[in-house]
């Protein structure tokens, strides 16, 4: 690269880092990181668990985006130095161009998060899995689908709980809804909705026949304590229940688990995590209106589309991505046209290529 290629790359990417550190709020972030550190070293931190969990976690994903941020500020400025000493001596100009291979790749990987403005994107997610028409194949095939996700939680740092669970009647399960906690969980957490599709030769079938199934996935924020969606008590029916799953003792004795339908819109929820009826049932109704917040936001979004002239098909043939395992080996995503042959990496929760291009196609939409 020539000293006016590098030094146009140089004030872009200086310009871009502090872009970043206002968006996403780094300042802010610090002083969170230096208050929980704080009470960290508190003696009685750990008397209230419940609590001290939660500080945890909002440590932990702080230092997500604190600390990548911090090395690539350091990063651009070093390159933007070593430019302005390339004008006067040229033996700087291949150091500058090493750390300029170096550091746009990473500004596009932390740049995507300027993709996430929506009001919620920061927040957690309720997500949820839940097989389609086909028995035992689509249940088996939601638990995989359970596993990915849960694999590709870990790698991200995200926490998740298991809220509400539905074994299959041989295997696998017919639907599982899990808490997921991080920054940003929702805001990524939006490329997955829709329909997924899985072509293998079923383990179920003696003839060894292959089989199609599929699994629906579909998400709703964790709303903010100053959200308030009014939901009255006589629109409500409400069921309870015996746990199921694993769980201890407790599962199968008592009928702590909680269903509540809301009936104007027929909207159901569950929660069977906690012990007590009343912590499942204050559960449910945080899931229920982040649930109808959000029925509400897409009545809003269809709406629009139909001012717009839009149509949207829903239905299992409007698959967002497809999960090949035989004949040959593919995952394509039919949104981005991303694909890759290397099936068990994505089972195994390697997905940040198809979310990241779904962010940069649709996420500031």
């Amino acid at each position: 690269m020539t000293f006016d290629e590098l030094k146009i790359s140089g004030d872009e990417a200086l310009a871009r880092i502090k872009h970043l550190e206002q968006f996403l709020k780094i300042d802010e972030k610090r002083k969170k990181l230096s208050e929980i550190e704080e009470k960290m070293s508190a003696p009685d931190f750990w008397d209230n668990r419940e609590k001290a969990q939660q500080l945890m976690g909002e440590l932990s994903s702080s230092k997500n985006i604190v600390e990548p941020f911090t090395k690539l500020f350091k990063d651009v400025e070093e390159f933007y130095t070593c430019v302005e000493l390339a004008a006067e001596d040229e033996g700087m100009l291949a150091e500058a161009e090493t750390l300029c291979s170096k550091i746009t790749p990473a500004l596009d990987s932390i740049e995507l998060l300027s993709f996430l403005s929506g009001k919620f994107d920061r927040n957690g997610a309720y997500f949820t899995i839940h097989a389609g028409a086909g028995g035992t194949e689509s249940c088996d095939w939601a638990s995989m689908l359970l596993r990915m996700y849960r694999r590709w939680f870990e790698r991200r740092g995200y926490k998740d709980e298991v809220i509400d669970i539905q074994a299959g009647d041989e295997a696998g399960i017919k639907s599982v809804t899990l808490l997921v906690r991080g920054e940003f969980a929702y805001g990524y957490l939006k490329a997955e909705r829709g329909i997924h599709r899985l072509v293998r030769i079923s383990p179920f079938d003696s003839n060894a026949r292959r089989h199609t199934s599929f699994a629906s996935v579909d998400l709703f924020p964790e709303l903010d304590d100053d959200v308030e969606i009014e939901i009255d008590e006589k629109d409500l029916r409400i069921d309870t229940y015996r746990s199921s799953g694993a769980g201890g003792q407790h599962v199968n004795t008592t009928d702590s688990a909680i269903r509540i339908t809301h009936i104007p819109t027929g909207t159901i929820v569950a929660c069977q995590n906690e012990r007590s009826q009343h912590k499942n049932r204050a559960n449910a109704m945080k899931m229920l209106q982040a649930k109808l917040y959000e029925l509400q936001e897409e009545q809003r979004r269809r709406e629009a589309k139909e001012i717009q002239g839009e149509k949207s098909e829903m239905g299992w043939g409007n698959q967002i991505r497809s999960y090949v395992l035989h004949p040959y080996q593919m995952v394509k995503d039919l949104r981005t046209d991303v694909e890759t042959g290397n099936t068990a990496a994505v089972l195994d929760g390697d997905l940040d290529r198809f979310v990241e291009a779904w962010l940069k196609n649709f996420g500031g939409r």
